[in-house]
């Protein structure tokens, strides 16, 4: 089968180069000439363990990168919309959208027999937005009619960064939404390679929001827990990490097996006290979810509650600094961990920066550090007063306080770096990450008073 997909960006790299890997053709479609340039090079653009091994297999031979659009459609017959979709005044943005459906539809002009060509929307989009947006702009650049001459589907993704290929190449689920049995069946043949992931043949509304709750729940299991967690603070010897152990036990989470063993469930992850969910995809989701819930006359209460408690959720690791040094004021403080999450360069929506500007409007003097995401930080930063460490001993040199954001492998070494140090700073551990006892001045997340 011969796949083209609109967007080379994280959703749309990621399953181009998969299903390349795959045996499928595929071509990638982006107007960025030097990014078409970097992927027929076999260079990623983008930081995601095993990206760059799998672009040295497949650049060349089943994956190519261009510019025209027109001509991989027409040489296609699958094309995948893959485009962002950034959240505006609430809503999410569907320029980009629109304009691919369009220049999708002038390409399906042209193109001359061949099976049914479906095109099928990979960006998360509100549901109703293929069949009320997509299609209208499929048919009116093409002259055809959908269901007719040419398919629509769904097919949301759900990669987790820094697992993405992973998650691709052993999904646990493949939803496939199409606005007719034929389309759904062309979706089949485009997984065929994937026989033992469970299939869910829908509409397309569905599968739409099918990606949202998704990312809705655990955006609220992630807001349930720091709410928990803010309760232990409040309390006198009470420990949330602890807390939460003795929910994972569960049977409902961590089902014991008949020899005694437990299965732990990977969404216990989600259920751990920390300073909030980013990313380009939960922060984003659940808002967008929320405005078309209100728009639609269903009021989302709980998930604006969700939002509400990780907006306010980075400030506790500010206040949890101020407690231990009694001012911040002319106090050093290091940052540690800028990307939103470990294994990604990503930094949209970090609970980093409000992190950071809080220090700053409160007079510390900031130092950040990162392991892969330090170019990007700059740049976000520019005209900032922060100071930025290449090495995480460096980083916490003369440091009054530490702030652990994100839970990097490498920062499990700050205990044996601090006790090298004359100096003890205190350790804010935004993600409860370290042992308690680990250092000689520690404060966590969720960490009641003795």
């Amino acid at each position: 089968m011969r796949v083209s997909i609109v967007g080379t960006g994280y959703v749309g790299l990621v399953t181009g180069a998969c299903l390349a890997d795959k045996g499928l053709q595929v071509r990638c479609i982006d107007i960025d000439a030097e990014r078409v340039r970097q992927v027929n090079l076999a260079q990623a653009p983008i930081h995601e363990p095993g990206l760059d091994t799998l672009l040295k297999r497949t650049a060349g031979a089943n994956l190519q990168a261009t510019t025209d659009l027109a001509e991989a459609v027409r040489r296609s017959d699958v094309t995948m919309i893959a485009v962002g979709t950034p959240l505006c005044n609430g809503r999410i943005d569907l320029q980009y959208v629109q304009a691919a459906a369009h220049q999708i539809g002038a390409a399906l002009r042209d193109r001359q027999g061949g099976r049914y060509h479906v095109t099928v929307v990979k960006s998360t989009v509100v549901p109703g937005t293929t069949n009320n947006v997509v299609i209208p702009a499929l048919e009116a650049a093409s002259g055809q009619r959908a269901g007719e001459d040419f398919g629509v589907g769904v097919n949301p993704e759900f990669l987790t960064e820094g697992q993405a290929i992973a998650d691709f190449m052993a999904p646990d689920r493949i939803v496939l939404g199409g606005l007719d049995e034929r389309t759904i069946d062309v979706l089949e043949d485009l997984y065929a390679t994937f026989p033992d992931a469970p299939r869910i043949r829908t509409n397309n509304s569905t599968a739409e929001l099918i990606k949202y709750t998704s990312n809705a729940l655990l955006a609220t299991m992630i807001s349930f827990a720091n709410e928990i967690g803010n309760l232990a603070s409040a309390m006198r010897d009470v420990d949330v990490a602890e807390v939460m152990r003795g929910v994972h036990n569960s049977n409902y989470l961590s089902p014991r097996l008949a020899d005694g063993t437990r299965l732990r469930a990977p969404i216990t992850s989600f259920l751990e006290a920390g300073c909030g969910f980013g990313g380009s995809c939960l922060p984003k989701d659940v808002r967008a979810l929320i405005t078309h819930g209100t728009e639609a006359g269903a009021s989302m209460r709980l998930l604006q509650a969700v939002i509400d408690t990780n907006v306010a959720q980075p400030s506790r690791l500010v206040d949890l600094a101020r407690a231990g040094l009694g001012t911040l004021d002319r106090k050093r403080v290091t940052v540690l961990g800028l990307a939103f999450k470990p294994d990604t360069d990503d930094l949209r929506e970090s609970p980093a920066f409000p992190i950071i500007d809080q220090l700053l409007s409160e007079g510390a003097l900031v130092t950040a550090h990162d392991p892969v995401a330090m170019a990007g930080a700059r740049k976000r930063s520019n005209g900032k007063s922060v100071a930025f460490a290449e090495h995480l001993d460096q980083a916490i040199e003369a440091a009054d306080a530490v702030v652990i954001v994100t839970r990097w492998d490498q920062f499990d070494e700050l205990p044996r770096i601090i006790a090298a140090h004359d100096k003890q700073p205190l350790v804010v551990d935004g993600r409860r990450m370290l042992p308690r006892n680990s250092v000689a001045k520690y404060a966590g997340i969720g960490l009641g008073t003795p």
